[in-house]
């Protein structure tokens, strides 16, 4: 999965039954991450409307987004 997300469309799913994500906050103005000492800000977490308010708490949503990747668990359950 890689979407964009609106502040208030991210999904919402019980921790410990929810895949494993990486949220990333998007500078909608170039499309890239946004970067902290060269490295991009980066949340993983079986959460990620918790981790997409978090990153978007603050900030300019006309400049700012959201994107959520599902990690692969190499099947485990």
């Amino acid at each position: 999965m890689n979407a964009l997300v609106p502040r208030s469309a991210a999904p919402s799913r019980a921790a410990g039954h929810a895949p494993a994500c990486a949220v990333h906050l998007i500078d909608k103005r170039t499309g890239a991450a946004h970067r902290v000492n060269g490295t991009p800000l980066v949340i993983f977490t079986r959460q990620p409307d918790l981790a997409v308010a978090e990153l978007l708490a603050g900030r300019d949503p006309g400049i700012w987004e959201a994107r959520i990747d599902a990690i692969e668990t190499g099947g485990r359950t």
